[in-house]
Parts: structure tokens; C-alpha cells; sequence
């Protein structure tokens, strides 16, 4: 999947983009609106915000805090094996659980950091945000870019500001089974 980026100052038109994107097959999972206008944005009921949780850093971070846990843990069993500290009557055991708690506070502790972070994709619209703008973005599969640049094309105060890395399909797809089946209760 891709990602394309837009950029506005008008909500309204965004709102008639989504309705017309989801009336043309693209599911609502896969369109956000990124803002720092809260307020504005709540006055659009069909608008789908991205998440508080989604604009921080802590799953990034969190990766990340793994990989830098799973290269402290295995110093640690590294290191207790070539001092021969596992011939010792406790053998392996300390090690392997000191080696969890390294590896599970590093993910933690990288989590921890990312919260208070931006989240890595929107770092680079910073400035735009910060200015008033909103940054409107589609998550698309390779057979549906058509149809994104179809709408968009429409629409004028939609600037595009480029593209990324997109939410992986498995995901946009559960996430849109999730919603249907809770509607459906």
C-alpha cells in the first residue's frame, strides 16, 4: 500500500473528499486527517481523525527499544557464558530472566520515549501544522491510485505533499472487518 499526503485549510472540502473517496470503494480505515485544530475538526462529524495514540511516536519508539533490548540481552547471555558463569550451581536461569527484564524495560522505556514524541511519519509536516494547516492522507492499494487521483483532481485546495510508507493491508483489512462486525451488533 501507499500513502498519498495532502495539504488544506479547508475542512469542508476534506469532508466531500472523504465522502466521494469511501462512495468510490476506498474504506474509511484507510483515510486520516491529521490536525492540531481539535476544535475545527469536531465540527465535521464525518471526518476521521487520526488518533491521540497515532500521533506519538510510542510504537516506533517501542520497536526500536526492542531491537536495542534484544542486543543488550544477548550481551548479557553472551557475556555470563564466556565468563562461565552458567557452569556455576544457578546455571542459566539468572541470565535468561535478567535478560527478559533487559529486553522487556528496554521496549518500555522506548515506548516511554515515543509518547512524548511525534510520531516519526508526521515529523516532517511539523511546521504545516503548526501554521493552521491540515495534512489529509490516503492509505491506497496499487489498483486504487486511480481512483485517488481521480477525486482529488476535483478538488483544488487539495495540495499534495507527497508520499510514505502506508499502514500494512493486514491491518486496514482487520481494522475494516473490526468496524463492520461492531456495527453490525
Amino acid at each position: 500500500m501507499n500513502r498519498h499526503y495532502y495539504v488544506t485549510d479547508n475542512l469542508d472540502d476534506v469532508e466531500i473528499v472523504e465522502q466521494e473517496l469511501e462512495s468510490s470503494g476506498i474504506n474509511s480505515e484507510q483515510i486520516h486527517l491529521l490536525s492540531e485544530r481539535d476544535a475545527e475538526v469536531d465540527h465535521h462529524k464525518h471526518l476521521h481523525e487520526v488518533t491521540s495514540f497515532m500521533k506519538n511516536d510510542a510504537v516506533h519508539s517501542g520497536e526500536i527499544g526492542a531491537v536495542i533490548g534484544v542486543a543488550l540481552s544477548m550481551l548479557v547471555l553472551g557475556g555470563a557464558y564466556l565468563l562461565g558463569w552458567t557452569e556455576t550451581a544457578a546455571g542459566w536461569i539468572p541470565f535468561i530472566f535478567l535478560a527478559v527484564i533487559i529486553l522487556g524495560f528496554s521496549t518500555w522505556e522506548g515506548g516511554f520515549l515515543g509518547v512524548q514524541r511525534r510520531n516519526a511519519h508526521f515529523r516532517r509536516f511539523k511546521r504545516l501544522l503548526k501554521s493552521g494547516k491540515h495534512i489529509f492522507f490516503v492509505d491506497v492499494e496499487p489498483e486504487q491510485e486511480e481512483v485517488v487521483e481521480r477525486v482529488v483532481e476535483r478538488h483544488p485546495l487539495l495540495k499534495a505533499v507527497g508520499t510514505g510508507e502506508a499502514a500494512p493491508h493486514w491491518l486496514v483489512a482487520w481494522l475494516h472487518r473490526w468496524h463492520q462486525f461492531r456495527r453490525s451488533i
